[in-house]
C-alpha cells in the first residue's frame, strides 16, 4: 500500500490515541456541519444490539466515503467504527443529560453487559467489517458514587454513560473481551484488517 497513512472517520480521541499506540499514521475526516451526522446513529424498531452497530457503522462508512470523494482527498484506506453498549437486547447509547445517565449507570450496576464495537475498512473498492464483544460486570453502586461520576461529566457523550480508560475503572468487577475494544477501537480486529488491506502495523 503506497499511501502510508489511513483516514479515520471518528471524533474519538480514544481511537486516535489506540490508533497511534499501533503505530497507524492517520488523518482525520470528520463531518462537516451540514452533514446530520447523528441521525445515523437512529435506532430501528426491533433491531438488535448486534445489528444496529453494524449497521450504523456502514452507515459512517459510506458517509466517508462520499466525503472523501467530496473533498477531492487523496486515495487511502478508510476506518470507521461504532460502539454500543447493551443489557439484553436493550440498547444503550449516549444518555441525553445527566438524569439519563443515573438511569443507564443504575441499569448496569451490579450486572453483566456487553460492548460491542464495529469496525469496517473501505480501500478502493474493497470494504471489509469485524465485530468485537466484550462482557463487562459493574459492582453494585451506591447512589453517592453514580452523583459523583455523573456531576465529573465524564459519562456524557459516551455509550452506556461511562468510559473504561476514565473514572468509571473502579466500577469494574470483571472484564472478558478486549479492553481496547471497550475503549472503542479493537485493536487485534483493527490491525487484521488492516493487514487485509496491504497496510502493515
Amino acid at each position: 500500500m503506497s499511501t502510508g497513512f489511513i483516514y479515520l472517520a471518528s471524533q474519538s480521541p480514544r481511537r486516535a490515541q489506540l490508533l497511534a499506540q499501533i503505530g497507524v499514521r492517520h488523518e482525520l475526516l470528520l463531518a462537516s456541519a451540514d452533514e446530520d451526522a447523528e441521525s445515523l446513529e437512529a435506532v430501528l424498531p426491533g433491531e438488535s444490539p448486534t445489528a444496529y452497530v453494524q449497521r450504523v457503522t456502514a452507515l459512517k462508512l459510506d458517509a466517508a466515503v462520499a466525503r472523501r470523494e467530496r473533498r477531492a482527498l487523496p486515495p487511502a484506506p478508510i476506518l470507521c467504527a461504532d460502539t454500543t453498549v447493551a443489557i439484553g437486547r436493550t440498547i444503550l447509547g449516549k444518555p441525553e443529560d445527566g438524569p439519563d445517565a443515573v438511569r443507564m449507570l443504575q441499569l448496569l450496576s451490579g450486572r453483566t453487559h456487553r460492548v460491542m464495537t464495529a469496525i469496517a475498512l473501505q480501500h478502493g473498492g474493497r470494504r471489509q467489517a469485524a465485530l468485537n464483544v466484550s462482557h463487562v460486570r459493574f459492582a453494585a453502586l451506591a447512589a453517592p458514587q453514580l452523583a459523583a461520576y455523573v456531576a465529573s461529566g465524564e459519562p456524557l457523550g459516551k455509550a452506556g454513560a461511562y468510559a473504561i480508560q476514565g473514572r468509571a475503572a473502579t466500577f469494574i468487577e470483571h472484564i472478558s473481551g478486549s479492553h481496547s475494544g471497550i475503549m472503542g477501537l479493537p485493536m487485534f480486529e483493527t490491525a487484521e484488517l488492516l493487514r487485509q488491506a496491504g497496510f502493515e502495523t
